[in-house]
């Protein structure tokens, strides 16, 4: 399905953002639809179409209710496996991937100590029991990795939100950066796109070179590949 090349050990890893110019995901009050226009977000679709999965925190999940499909025109053959990492056990059972499950699988990255009770025992929904990362009490995103190429998974796009994002930076695990900037400002008040990253110093901050960028109708599609 993919046709993003796998990484040597684990597979390769696209951070999706749409933000605005000042990297805002949402407003103070997570209003967030829609910062980027119909085009970004068609192409946003055909990411997810090209990747085997696709990944988002607990918080989007709670915020936004997606349904994290690929829709686009025509159809995918394959719909990319889901994966919601929620180590605190917080997606509840009616969100709205549970009950779409004819549409394609759908993972869930919890604690190997979470009571699987409170998710509905569905055909088509895993579970990736995973122990916590080095003092951590999320999941370990090395063993997320394991679990993730186990189920066939060579490549994944993470698709928010910002601590999730930030996990997988701090984690060295960003190949590539595909961000859609639409030309608004939402000021400091408004939700980062990305979690700290509690660097010390500039030149520990990850670098990244830029392939390309495209105006998709008002807003521009930037994209990175890992220095």
């Amino acid at each position: 399905m993919s046709s993003v090349g796998a990484s040597s050990g684990r597979p390769t890893i696209t951070l999706k953002l749409a933000t605005s110019l000042d990297g805002r995901i949402a407003l103070a009050n997570g209003q967030s639809k829609w910062i980027t226009g119909e085009a970004a977000r068609a192409a946003v679709h055909r990411l997810r179409a090209s990747h085997d999965a696709v990944i988002v925190g607990s918080e989007t999940v709670l915020a936004d209710d997606p349904e994290l499909t690929a829709r686009t025109d025509p159809m995918p053959a394959k719909q990319p496996l889901r994966v919601v990492a929620d180590s605190r056990g917080r997606v509840p059972a009616s969100a709205k991937l549970f009950s779409m499950l004819e549409m394609g699988p759908v993972a869930v990255a919890t604690l190997e100590t979470m009571d699987l009770e409170r998710w509905p025992s569905t055909r088509g929904l895993q579970f990736w029991m995973l122990p916590a990362g080095v003092g951590s009490s999320s999941v370990s995103l090395v063993e997320m990795m394991n679990s993730a190429q186990r189920a066939g998974v060579a490549s994944m796009l993470v698709e928010g939100g910002g601590q999730l994002a930030a996990s997988f930076v701090r984690a060295g695990l960003v190949d590539r950066i595909e961000w859609f900037r639409a030309p608004v400002l939402l000021g400091g008040d408004g939700r980062p796109c990305l979690g700290a990253l509690g660097l010390q110093a500039l030149d520990a901050a990850p670098g990244f070179t830029r392939t390309s960028v495209r105006e998709l109708g008002a807003d521009l599609w930037e994209s990175y590949a890992r220095i």
